[in-house]
């Protein structure tokens, strides 16, 4: 026995070997071969895209799955989410967010959410910005901390945009359109810079006027709502009493000209019978004197009712009553 190790003789035919073991170079031959092979196998999950790096320098990308590398750091891997939508906070923090650069601290949501509109007054505005990164070699190497750039250029977008427009219109009817603009000009500079992200949306969340003044704004906007609310009712009143006098006024018009008409049209009526009588009583005028008598009579005797004539020779009227009323006996 030696030290450090064993010694040992072993006969191979007529022959015979001295055999020298050492345990220590041993173990640590099996821990580097063990570590070896721990480090030459990763995994690429589903949602992202691996980067592999030898010595620091990019020498592929590869997608999920099961890959080898070589061993003891001489390749390394960055797992990029390429599929996957990222999304940053600004002014306030969800809980739990997975993404680390997701939203700052408290003092960072503070300055971060509070802004000066175009007209010279304060407003807290809060807001996200969801992202996909489509290079994901340029969003590794072309910028040392692409999270923060992103998040640098979101915040001055947002306070350019803001500061063209007025506190009214950031907080109430001016915030879709300042969506649409900040997105269209977040991913024009995005696009010159080389972020190597793709901004999918802004989306404006809570957005008030400051804590001080929150109280007084809300009684203004109450007033504008009644406001609006007396103008609508009006105006359905208006709505409703102008169209019915309308439709009155053309109901009596109407009744007026069929009116005309109808006295138009007998009047003429009456001229062309008149004109027929004339022409007939021209013709025979006694004849036609003793017609028109006798038809007159027939219209005006039926309304008259029982009537009894008598000659002025008769001695008495009572003989001439009918007094009973009932059926005659035969």
């Amino acid at each position: 026995m030696w030290q450090d190790g064993f010694e040992m003789t072993v006969r191979i035919g007529n022959t015979y070997y001295e055999v020298r073991y050492q345990p220590v170079a041993a173990i640590a031959g099996a821990v580097v071969l063990g570590l070896g092979l721990l480090t030459m196998f990763y995994t690429v999950q589903a949602e992202s895209q691996g980067i592999i790096l030898r010595f620091g320098r990019y020498v592929k990308t590869v997608e999920p799955g099961l890959h080898f590398k070589l061993p003891f750091g001489v390749d390394q891997v960055a797992a990029v989410p390429v599929r996957r939508q990222l999304k940053q906070e600004f002014g306030f923090g969800t809980p739990g967010g997975t993404n680390p650069t997701q939203h700052g601290g408290r003092d960072e949501q503070e300055a971060e959410r509070s802004m000066v509109t175009g007209d010279l007054n304060a407003a807290t505005v809060e807001w996200i910005v969801q992202y996909r990164i489509t290079e994901p070699q340029t969003y590794l190497f072309h910028f040392r901390d692409p999270e923060e750039t992103l998040r640098d250029l979101s915040e001055a977008v947002m306070r350019e945009v803001v500061g063209d427009r007025t506190v009214d219109e950031v907080i109430t009817i001016g915030r879709q359109e300042i969506e649409i603009e900040a997105l269209k000009r977040l991913q024009a500079v995005a696009g010159r810079y080389e972020l190597g992200v793709s901004v999918d949306q802004v989306q404006l969340k809570n957005v008030n006027p400051p804590p001080p003044v929150q109280p007084s704004f809300n009684e203004v906007n109450q007033a504008q709502q009644e406001r609006e609310k007396l103008v609508n009712v009006a105006n359905g009143e208006y709505n409703k009493a102008v169209p019915r006098a309308r439709g009155e006024a053309e109901e009596k018009i109407s009744t007026a000209e069929g009116y005309a008409i109808k006295r138009i049209n007998q009047a003429e009526g009456d001229a062309l019978r008149f004109q027929a009588l004339l022409t007939e009583y021209l013709k025979a005028p006694e004849v036609t004197r003793r017609r028109l008598h006798l038809e007159t009579l027939g219209q005006v005797l039926p309304q008259l009712g029982p009537k009894i004539i008598l000659d002025e020779n008769a001695p008495q009227l009572l003989p001439l009553l009918q007094l009973h009323s009932g059926p005659q006996r035969p």
